[in-house]
């Protein structure tokens, strides 16, 4: 994904960034990607990504192709540098909708609503007229 269409890239990374958040909430996890993603994917593209594409480009087992991941790599690279923390920033905001704070849930816990609803990870069943 990081070698394709940035839109491409960013649904795969939201997936794994939602996937290790999910673990660092539910203690599986020690630190929260949040923390680390952005310099992370940076050092990702420098170190793995953009190399592979040269190599790649290199001994042309792509063909033509390979011009268009080592281009897709190095301009997803830049856009991340720009945009990665305000990316960052909508992925966290889209996950507090899922994760209360400690706060929200003693809220919760004790009766007294800030009126924010949480999604709930229960699947929900709709009793009613089916088409």
């Amino acid at each position: 994904h990081t070698m394709q269409h940035w839109h491409i890239y960013r649904k795969w990374n939201q997936r794994l960034f939602t996937e290790m958040y999910d673990a660092y909430m539910k203690g599986r996890a020690d630190k929260n990607p949040a923390d680390f993603w952005y310099k992370g994917e940076i050092g990702f593209f420098d170190f793995y990504i953009i190399p592979l594409a040269k190599k790649l480009k290199d001994c042309g087992v792509f063909g033509v192709s390979s011009d268009e991941y080592l281009n897709y790599a190095t301009k997803n690279r830049e856009e991340w540098e720009q945009r990665g923390q305000e990316v960052i920033a909508e992925m966290m905001n889209e996950l507090k909708q899922k994760y209360p704070t400690p706060e929200q849930e003693a809220e919760v816990a004790s009766g007294s609503s800030s009126g924010v609803e949480f999604e709930s990870e229960e699947p929900t069943v709709s009793k009613g007229v089916s088409a």
